[in-house]
């Protein structure tokens, strides 16, 4: 029987200093519906295999052995105080991708990987523990980190969309795949169709599972992907085989290599503050809602223990989709659930930690990895489709006149290049814009501003007076 909870108050925990310790059946209880989630959307984290072995050159069986270090990974956050349900950098994939393009895949990969996840790792340690993440976003213009984010998320679907590219080979199943996951997760007539119907609602709750599910089974209907050979018994990661792709065998980077990976770097953090934010967003919401149990966001803890998954990357996995602190769609499935009430899930702790226990469990699960070892490709590309639709709308939707959306949409084109060093030349193009074009700018609406503050102000204390003066008659 875990640890019950007093009603308002903090889910129990073991203090370990930064650290919130709680463990499933000590401090929270198993839930059942994460654990049926977790059982199918593991296949998202296993379509980094196809990536791993098209740029690091690894075997099947080492980067099966990595996805298990990833797992590890995953289980830190609800294992140490963090209420947001983890996953990749997602949009930050395209452009480490173009990053990865400079070297040989082989030894020569696993370096550069190594410096890039060394230096991610070493951002959110710095940043976290010196309180300097909100400084350092405010400071970049905004035009450069819509620029950014869009630029990704067009670099993500040209990358399945150029020739070549797995629309090439899989068009009938990528393209309904994708269409259905838009349609559950965004589409606002499916919103309106949730509110009356409860298999709507029930549909909406997976995700984007249900595309994913649709997806495989026409591309094996229509022998775009072969049909699996179904395995018993349990996976067998290749640990040994693994050891070949780490720094300790292929040697540590060169200077330029480390050098080459800080825009990158950068480009990464500032994708994953924007995640730790919409993350806090849908926590604080449902928060609102369940006064049973006080959600704590601790901005530094969540940076040290994203720092901790990218340090653990590095050492052990290198991994192109790096170590983000939130995975959207899973976390704001279990928000949604969350929000349900207490017998529906009991704390925000319990969910997270359900879900990533079951996936690391599942990835050992040769029947359900052998099923989908197949369509491995699909689970990746429904995952930067759809990164690349949040991308482009949220990087929109943030800029506010047409200097920062012209300055935006130069360095969204640049950073798409297909050229090894678009992410360099992006943010060289994006601050030189930003101070040729908006600077002056930025300075006359300061001063507009300033002068719309003034006039309010003489406007209420006149208003203020007229009242005074409307009021002495009756006194």
């Amino acid at each position: 029987m875990p640890i019950q909870r007093e009603y308002g108050a903090e889910h129990p925990f073991w203090k370990a200093g930064p650290f919130k310790i709680r463990l499933p059946f000590i401090h929270y209880r198993w839930e059942f519906p994460e654990m049926v989630q977790g059982l199918f959307m593991f296949v998202v984290s296993l379509g980094m295999i196809p990536l791993l072995m098209k740029y690091l050159a690894m075997p099947y069986e080492a980067a099966l052995a990595f996805c298990v270090i990833a797992g590890i990974g995953y289980l830190l956050p609800a294992l140490m105080g963090v209420p947001l349900v983890p996953g990749w950098i997602t949009p930050a994939i395209p452009v480490v991708l173009l990053y990865l393009q400079n070297f040989e895949p082989g030894p020569e990969a696993v370096r550069a990987m190594f410096a890039l996840q060394v230096e991610v790792f070493i951002i959110f340690l710095v940043l976290g523990l010196t309180g300097l993440g909100n400084k350092l976003v405010t400071l970049i213009p905004n035009s450069l980190k819509s620029g950014i984010i869009i630029g990704a998320g067009i670099a993500a679907m040209m990358g399945e969309l150029k020739t070549g590219g797995r629309i090439d080979a899989t068009p009938i199943s990528l393209l309904i795949g994708s269409i259905v996951s838009a349609y559950i997760l965004f589409s606002l007539s499916f919103k309106h169709i949730v509110e009356t119907n409860r298999f709507a609602k029930i549909i909406s709750n997976f995700g984007m599972i249900p595309g994913m599910l649709i997806a495989m089974a026409i591309g094996w209907a229509v022998s775009e992907y072969p049909l699996p050979d179904i395995e018993w018994g349990i996976t067998q990661p290749d640990f040994a085989l693994m050891m070949n792709y780490l720094v300790y065998t292929t040697g540590m980077p060169s200077t330029e290599m480390f050098l080459l990976a800080i825009p990158t770097a950068i480009i990464a953090y500032v994708i994953a503050f924007g995640d730790i934010l919409v993350g806090f967003a849908l926590c604080k919401r449902v928060d609102h809602l369940r006064q049973d149990e006080v959600i704590e966001l601790d901005v530094t803890r969540v940076h040290i223990v994203t720092a901790l998954r990218n340090g653990l990357h590095a050492l052990l996995a290198p991994w192109p989709g790096l170590a983000g602190p939130l995975w959207t769609a899973a976390h704001a499935t279990v928000a949604e659930r969350y929000a349900l009430g207490r017998k529906a899930m009991d704390s925000i702790y319990s969910g997270g930690g359900t879900f990533w226990i079951t996936g690391l469990i599942a990835v050992f699960m040769l029947p359900l990895v052998s099923v989908f070892k197949p369509v491995l490709p699909i689970a990746l590309s429904l995952t930067l489709v759809l990164t690349a639709y949040i991308c482009i709308m949220v990087g929109m939707e943030e800029l506010k006149n047409s200097a920062e959306r012209g300055v935006a949409g130069i360095v969204a084109v640049t950073l798409a290049m297909p050229d090894a060093k678009a992410t360099v030349y992006a943010v060289v193009i994006g601050l030189t814009l930003y101070w040729l074009i908006e600077r002056p700018n930025a300075a006359q609406r300061s001063k507009r501003d300033l002068s719309i503050i003034a006039d309010d102000t003489a406007s209420i204390e006149a208003g203020d007076e007229h009242g005074q003066a409307l009021k002495k008659p009756n006194s």
